[in-house]
């Protein structure tokens, strides 16, 4: 019977050379295997590294070029702007590089001329406000002095207002300045530059770039594509020539009644007018509208009464009869949507969002409109904004309260008596 040992196995038999092999570790190999790093592990690590790196650099370099893509934003819609007449002077044999630079002359010419004029204008008015300054400040220390029962005197306010602290700072802040504003005007100047060369090239090479976009696209996505640029085409150019117009119109309407007032800075404030109502929307007429209630008022009280009235019976106007007919094949946006928009786009790039913010959701809305089927609507009250049993039955109801009331049985039964007499 062979030996075994405490744990009751068999003893190993001695090797004929007299040494017995030591015994091997129990679970040896799996144990090894575990210890050892998988090979896809340092793969892995790599990769996501290299993950995080690349996306830490693409949003430095997003950040970096944010002003650079919003002037290419900027410019590809003014490019669409133009587009039609750039379209309709190159289907007439013109070479589109030479109608693309007319139309930006033509533009160019009336910006400039536009600018010169609101310039002029309001220096004058500038000059003619310095000028006055003394008369109005005599009013005002005179009407004080009456109600008041001051002593004020002009030279006493003009040297307290010279030796004050306030204006002290100001003019050292403003001197300070002066190369903060020269290079913000210089930036601007540059910025102005590099929206005009890429909008000219969108313009210009538009049959190219669209070629070049559909040439990585299958044929059905061509076809998608090609519609999706021919509406936006519309909807912009239509959106900025319906509102320019529509400005012109506002602005000459308002100019005729400040004239007829003689009300101060008349054609000034009948261009602040033109602009601000129409490229604000919803409520930009009555936004437009406060600065000529404003100076208005100045003159007499009762004419802020009348550029008020004015304001509202001319909003009325342009919704119901000027817009629909100037805005029904171009921009057909409901005005919540078209003010929602326009917020939207000022959170998200200021000013340059509030102007294109109409003209790409018009475009969004015409694009899925033309995949959205749509269905008859059922005939129910509900839909036109009725509750069910509102007529009748509440003609019904009122007819009883009338029965129930307490002399009318009286009455009845009195009229039966005279009947029966």
């Amino acid at each position: 019977m062979a030996r075994t040992d405490e744990t009751g196995q068999l003893a190993r038999q001695g090797s004929p050379f007299g040494t017995t092999p030591p015994n091997p570790p129990p679970g040896g190999g799996d144990a090894e295997a575990n210890s050892r790093m998988p090979r896809w592990l340092p793969r892995a690590m790599v990769l996501a590294l290299a993950l995080v790196g690349v996306f830490q650099l693409g949003s430095w370099a997003f950040h970096q070029l944010t002003g650079l893509l919003i002037n290419i934003l900027i410019a590809f819609f003014l490019a669409l702007a133009i587009e039609p007449a750039v379209s309709w002077m190159a289907s007439r044999g013109m070479r589109r590089g030479l109608a693309t630079a007319l139309v930006f002359l033509a533009v160019i010419v009336v910006s400039a001329g536009f600018v010169t004029l609101l310039g002029s204008m309001l220096a004058g008015q500038i000059i003619k406000i310095v000028e006055d300054f003394p008369n109005y400040l005599d009013s005002v220390i005179n009407w004080i002095n009456t109600h008041f029962n001051t002593e004020l005197r002009r030279v006493d306010v003009q040297e307290g207002l010279l030796r004050s602290d306030w204006l002290r700072n100001y003019v050292q802040n403003s001197a300070t300045g002066v190369l903060d504003v020269s290079a913000q005007v210089l930036g601007g100047l540059f910025q102005l530059l590099t929206i005009t060369l890429f909008s000219f090239y969108f313009a210009a090479d538009g049959p190219r770039l669209r070629r070049a976009l559909c040439s990585v696209l299958p044929p059905a996505r061509q076809a998608e594509v090609l519609r999706a640029w021919e509406i936006a085409v519309n909807k912009t150019g239509g959106y900025l020539y319906s509102r320019g117009l529509m400005a012109l119109i506002s602005g000459i309407a308002h100019y005729i009644l400040l004239e007829s007032l003689d009300v101060p800075y008349a054609p000034a404030l009948a261009v602040w007018v033109g602009l601000v109502s129409q490229f604000i929307p919803t409520i930009g007429t009555y936004l437009a509208g406060a600065l000529p209630m404003l100076i208005a008022f100045t003159v007499d009280p009762w004419y802020a009464l009348w550029v008020l009235i004015f304001v509202v019976i001319y909003q009325q106007f342009e919704n119901y009869v000027l817009q629909p007919k100037l805005t029904a094949k171009t921009v057909d946006i409901h005005p919540a949507v078209a003010f929602g928009s326009v917020i939207a786009g000022t959170a998200l790039l200021g000013a340059v969002g509030a102007l294109i913010a109409i003209p790409a959701v018009a475009t969004l809305q015409a694009f899925l409109g033309a995949y959205v089927k749509r269905y008859a609507v059922t005939d129910d009250p509900r839909v036109h904004g009725h509750h069910r049993g509102t007529g009748r039955g509440l003609i019904r109801r009122i007819r009883a309260l009338w029965a129930r009331r307490p002399g009318a049985e009286h009455s009845r039964s009195g009229g039966s008596g005279e009947g029966s007499a």
